[in-house]
C-alpha cells in the first residue's frame, strides 16, 4: 500500500511539474514597491500562494497522461507483438523525473519472474484496440529480457548495533546469547 502511495505521489509530482511547465507564466513583477493600492483579489491568501508559484493545482488528467494506479500492470509486448511481461514498478529521481520502468519478465503469477529496468525512451506506446488498455512495446524479445541484467532495488544500510545494547552474552548483534539446551527450563536451571 505504501509503495502504491509513493508511486502515485511521484507521478502526481511529474504531472504537476509538466503542467506547471506548460502553464503561461505571469508577468514579471517589479522589484520596486508599488505605490498604487493592490487589487482586492491579491489580499486573498490563496491567490498569494498561487502568485508565488508554490501551489500549482492540476484540475484533470489529459488523454496523453497516465496514472500510476493504472500504469502498473501495463502489458509489455516484444518486437513480435507477443506479451513479454508487465510494468511492476516505476523508478524516478527526487525531482520526479521518471528514470526507468521496471518490468517483470517470465514466471507465473510472479513466481520465478525477474525484474529488469529500461529507460522510458526504450518503449513505444501502442494504443489499445476495441476499448482495451494501451500497451508498451519494446524492440526486444522475451528471451533477450530474460537474459538481461536483474534490476537491483536499493537497500539502505542497516544501522550498526553495539555490544552493550544487545543485552545478551556474546556482545554481537546476531542474538547469539546463551540459550538453554534441549530440555532445560529457565526456572529450574537444570
Amino acid at each position: 500500500m505504501l509503495k502504491k502511495f509513493l508511486i502515485s505521489t511521484a507521478l502526481s509530482t511529474v504531472v504537476a511539474t509538466a503542467a506547471f511547465a506548460q502553464s503561461p507564466s505571469s508577468a514579471p513583477s517589479s522589484s520596486a514597491p508599488s505605490t498604487s493600492s493592490p487589487p482586492a483579489a491579491s489580499t486573498n491568501s490563496s491567490s498569494k500562494s498561487a502568485d508565488s508559484g508554490k501551489m500549482n493545482f492540476v484540475s484533470s488528467q489529459k488523454p496523453d497522461q497516465w496514472l500510476a494506479t493504472k500504469f502498473k500492470g501495463t502489458d509489455v509486448v516484444g518486437s513480435d507483438n507477443q506479451k513479454i511481461g508487465d510494468v511492476s514498478d516505476i523508478l524516478f529521481d527526487k525531482s520526479g523525473k521518471v528514470e526507468a520502468f521496471v518490468i517483470s519478465v517470465g514466471g507465473f503469477l510472479g513466481v520465478g519472474s525477474k525484474e529488469v529496468a529500461l529507460a522510458p525512451s526504450s518503449f513505444d506506446v501502442v494504443p489499445g484496440t476495441n476499448g482495451s488498455a494501451d500497451k508498451l512495446k519494446l524492440a526486444a524479445t522475451k528471451d533477450q529480457l530474460k537474459d538481461a541484467q536483474n534490476f537491483a532495488r536499493y537497500e539502505p544500510p542497516r544501522p550498526a548495533t553495539t555490544g552493550s545494547a544487545s543485552g545478551g552474552m556474546g556482545g554481537g548483534s546476531t542474538g547469539g546469547g546463551m540459550r538453554p539446551s534441549g530440555g532445560t527450563t529457565p526456572s529450574t536451571g537444570r
